[in-house]
Formats: C-alpha cells, structure tokens, sequence
C-alpha cells in the first residue's frame, strides 16, 4: 500500500485531496494545526512547520497543499526519504511579480523562492519534484477572492466593479486540483517541472462576478461605476473599515488578461478541469474541517 504525508491536509485543497487518496486506497499521514479525528487509512497529526510533531521516516509521497515557502524551507532541512514531491504554489509567481504593491511582489518572489528551494532539495535527495500552480480558487468557501466578494454581495444587497472590467480569468474548482495532484504523481514528463492549473473556462472578470451573485438569494445586484467614482467609493469602504480587501493594483489587474496554458497539464496528466458553473453552497464560508 502506498503512503503519502499530507501537508496543509485540513485546507481547501487539502480535504478534497485526502479523499481521493482514500478512495485510491493509499494509506495517508496528514497534518494539521488542529486535532483531527484519524479513521482507517488516515493518521491525523498534530503541528504545523514551525513546531513539527513525530513524522514517519520513510513514504512515498510528499504532497504539500499549504504554504509553499514554509514546506520549502522545511523540505531543504528534513531527513524523510521521499522520492516523490508534489507541491502547489500559485499563478501569482507571475502576476504579481510586476505589481505596483509591496506586499504582491512580495508575495511573488516568496512564491519563486519556494519552487527553486523545493526543486534544488529534491535534486539533492535525488527525488522528482512538481509543482502545481493554481489560478483563481474556489470551491471550499475558503477563498480570498470569490467567495469574500459573495460575503460583501450578501452583506450590501450589491457589489460594485469599475466599468470595463473585463479582464479574462479561469477559475479552478479545488476538486480539480486535488485531482490534478494526484494524477501527476505517476507521470514522469512531470519530473522537475511546475505546471499553470487554470479553470476549465476563461471568462471576463465581470462576468465571473456576475456569475457568482446570480447563485445568492436573493441576487445581489452589480452596479458597474466610472473608474473615478468606483476608487472614490473605495476609499470610503476602506476608511470605514468597510474595505473589499482590494488594493490599488488588484483593481487595475480587473481589466488585464490572466489567462495560462492548460495544455502542458493536458498533455502530461490528462488535466481536464470543469468550466465555471458555480452554485451558491461554494461560497459559503467556512472554517478548517467543516467542508465536504
């Protein structure tokens, strides 16, 4: 029976994950912050990178479906013999690296870092490292962008977006991505490679919000405003403490195109994910341990 160690197991990703890797009849190690119940094939440990608990010393795969910096750093320091890492990081190594905002560059070269440190200690250990880059997530209600934009649809009976807001996106469902991480484990074209794992459907950034308002009840309204009114308004929120959690360069990248190649993931491991078709249940939020 294969063995897989499983960090960042309680997240979005993370759960969807483990039950593909239970339905696939491996017997999985995963770790959380939180005490989780084991059941049959699954041993739940507790701690996170900074305070690690007892691991096993050998498995056949390492999948990290949380922090890419924190699993790097600690991957370049850990003695578990593993000839297979499977990590995710993000798209944004590329979107964000240009950004005007501090913290997005940021962001990004943590992003770049963690991909080479995972990649040179895997070529160290003489292992085969993957990296998987997701687009816009959704799916769990544990999202930062779709489903805090439902949240403050709900909350203000409206949502607004400035005009020509039409930038493509391709969001990617999380049972997608799990599925995606466990399809590449066997492939060795994936070797040494990091792969875009875009959504199924490349859309305008105003139709995906519109999209996902038409799931709420009642539907929220989109209220498309003039460039100099929407950042006005903006300003206001944020001073009321009523901010979207947008910032300045969030807002200009609305209108640029963020689209990626799914066809390398196509062709290496059969990647095929679902076009956007959303229902209001994705954007429920909820805490660690509560998603299906």
């Amino acid at each position: 029976m294969r063995h897989a160690l499983v960090f960042g197991a309680s997240g979005q990703i993370g759960r969807p994950l483990l039950a593909r890797l239970s339905c696939a009849g491996w017997r999985v190690t995963a770790l959380s912050r939180d005490p989780q119940p084991d059941r049959p094939g699954l041993a739940w440990l507790q701690g996170d990178f900074s305070q690690m608990p007892a691991l096993p010393g050998q498995v056949d795969v390492l999948f990290s479906a949380g922090p890419l910096d924190a699993f790097a750093n600690w991957y370049a320091d850990s003695t578990i013999a593993c000839a297979r890492v499977v990590a995710f990081g993000s798209t944004s190594v590329d979107t964000k690296q240009g950004s005007a905002d501090a913290h997005e560059r940021d962001v990004a070269r943590r992003l770049r870092e963690g991909e080479a440190g995972v990649f040179e200690a895997a070529r160290q250990r003489g292992a085969a490292a993957t990296i998987l880059r997701p687009t816009l997530v959704y799916g769990a209600g544990r999202d930062a962008t779709l489903t805090r934009i439902a949240m403050l649809a709900r909350q203000w009976g409206r949502f607004p977006l400035p005009r020509n807001a039409r930038g493509l996106r391709q969001p990617v469902h999380v049972e997608d991505l799990a599925q995606a991480a466990l399809d590449s484990v066997a492939g060795p074209a994936t070797h040494g490679r990091a792969y875009a794992l875009p959504g199924g459907e490349a859309l305008p950034y105003r139709d995906m919000v519109a999209r996902v308002l038409a799931t709420l009840q009642p539907p929220p309204r989109l209220v498309e405003l003039p460039s100099p009114l929407f950042t006005a308004a903006l300003f206001v929120a944020q001073l009321t403490g009523r901010g979207t959690g947008l910032g300045e360069a969030a807002v200009r990248r609305m209108r640029s195109n963020l689209v990626f190649d799914i066809a390398p993931a196509a062709r290496d491991f059969g990647y095929a994910p679902r076009a956007f078709n959303p229902t209001a249940d994705m954007f429920d939020p909820r805490p660690a341990g509560e998603e299906g």
